[in-house]
């Protein structure tokens, strides 16, 4: 698979004949209209077997061994070149493609209103293939221990369907917020505990679900260890059943972080009481802050390497935004709040403002500006097929579990033909 990126004056035509593959391959690997105006800066992603790549000055056999994980002797065979003989730069080598490992992929799903929307349906649909877990977002937790259901019409086929293991997300969520008075009553009432306990577990027998999901925010710090024994409680019940545990964990970088959103989230606990994690390794940019990436790699990488001092990295999945946000400038605290827009619907925005997207390599991100008719300047961070790749080689590098994506429903084609590029996707179902 490569990755190409829009340079002034490409078009399909051109980069069909570069790379042998057909203008109609490369526009439905990218969801774009085949006589649809290129954006200076977009990354495409290309369907061939295997990628190409130009020497740069610097390089050498050995670094682009390493830059490849691939031997340079076989570097060498393969492009029919002697090792001995230096490399010119401008010359096209071709990259052979790299052995996949398995790897887990979960997407939550958050349907709105009395029932799944037909558009939601679709995205699952398409998404389905490349998941192990497909998580509706949420049952929520009442104050006398049942659960609300979200809409879930059509999604257990779908599931079904592609063997996707469906997660049982139960959150403290009361009128979209996370509630630490609910998280309160629950963790420090054991007979609200047991009630609850018999909910999820009757709910899953007849649902169809086998992960229980816990992604209870924004707790008191006194609850923490009420958090934690409500878990090894809730895993004894949970695993006689057969079922997974899994719980979401807030983006930390030490044990002794503290706040609402951290302390009550203790790693090592849940890495010793469930079988995985997700790290919601995002929302650094947010929609109420200031502008810059929503996941930049090196925070990222902080909080993971983190985890992986209190858990085995067989249990992390790396959280992964599928969206980004469009910031009105200048940023004022308390003013207008960013909107939120899919990788696919940011690239329309450029292509219709004509703006060339540029790439912020430390953050492992790409951005654009624009003025708007009404001449207030913005900027629009998001994600694309290079920011998407440089997770992938970190969740490689740190021999995490896999990803888990938030949240379905935002265009973004090139994630999931990278999924298959680059893992073999793990089944559970």
């Amino acid at each position: 698979m490569q990755i190409h990126v829009i340079q002034p004056g490409q078009t399909l035509f051109g980069l069909a004949q570069a790379y042998g593959v057909s203008i109609a391959q490369i526009a439905e690997a990218n969801d774009i209209q085949a006589d649809q105006t290129l954006v200076v800066g977009q990354a495409l992603v290309l369907p061939i077997t295997g990628s190409y790549y130009w020497v740069q000055s610097g390089d050498s056999w050995y670094t682009l061994s390493q830059k490849f994980g691939i031997p340079y002797p076989t570097l060498a065979a393969v492009n029919q070149i002697s090792v001995s003989q230096p490399l010119q730069i401008g010359t096209r080598l071709y990259i052979p493609p790299a052995n996949k490992r398995p790897a887990e992929f979960n997407a939550y799903i958050e349907p709105r209103g009395e029932s799944v929307s037909s558009d939601l349906l679709q995205a699952a649909r398409e998404a389905a293939p490349h998941l192990t877990y497909l998580a509706p977002f949420s049952f929520q937790i009442q104050r006398d221990g049942s659960l609300k259901a979200p809409p879930l019409t059509g999604l257990s086929q779908i599931a079904a369907n592609q063997q996707v293991t469906l997660m049982m997300v139960v959150t403290n969520l009361e009128g979209d917020q996370f509630s630490n008075e609910l998280g309160r009553i629950i963790l420090n009432s054991e007979e609200l505990q047991n009630r609850l306990l018999d909910q999820i577990l009757r709910t899953a027998r007849q649902l169809g679900f086998r992960d229980i999901h816990f992604d209870m925010e924004f707790l008191r710090p006194a609850d923490k260890e009420a958090y934690n024994r409500f878990l090894r409680k809730a895993a004894d019940r949970i695993h006689q059943e057969g079922y997974l545990i899994s719980t979401a964990l807030a983006p930390k970088t030490s044990a002794q972080q503290t706040g609402e959103w951290y302390t009550a989230h203790d790693y090592r606990a849940h890495g010793e009481i469930v079988d995985f994690v997700v790290i919601m390794t995002y929302e650094w940019g947010y929609s109420g802050g200031p502008p810059m990436p929503v996941s930049p790699i090196g925070p990222v990488r902080q909080v993971l390497e983190y985890a992986l001092t209190e858990m085995p990295g067989s249990k992390i999945m790396m959280g992964q935004n599928l969206y980004g946000y469009d910031w009105t400038l200048p940023y004022v605290p308390g003013g207008p709040y960013a909107k939120a827009l899919s990788p696919q619907a940011a690239i329309a925005l450029a292509r219709k403002e004509n703006s060339a997207i540029q790439y912020d390599y430390k953050a492992q991100a790409p951005f654009f500006r624009y003025i708007d008719d009404e001449g207030k300047g913005h900027i629009v961070w998001f994600e694309d097929a290079r920011s998407i790749l440089a997770k992938f080689k970190l969740l490689k590098e740190l021999g995490l579990r896999g990803v888990s994506y938030w949240k379905l429903g935002l265009d973004f084609p090139q994630n999931w033909l990278l999924i298959e590029d680059q893992f073999n996707v793990v089944k559970r179902s």
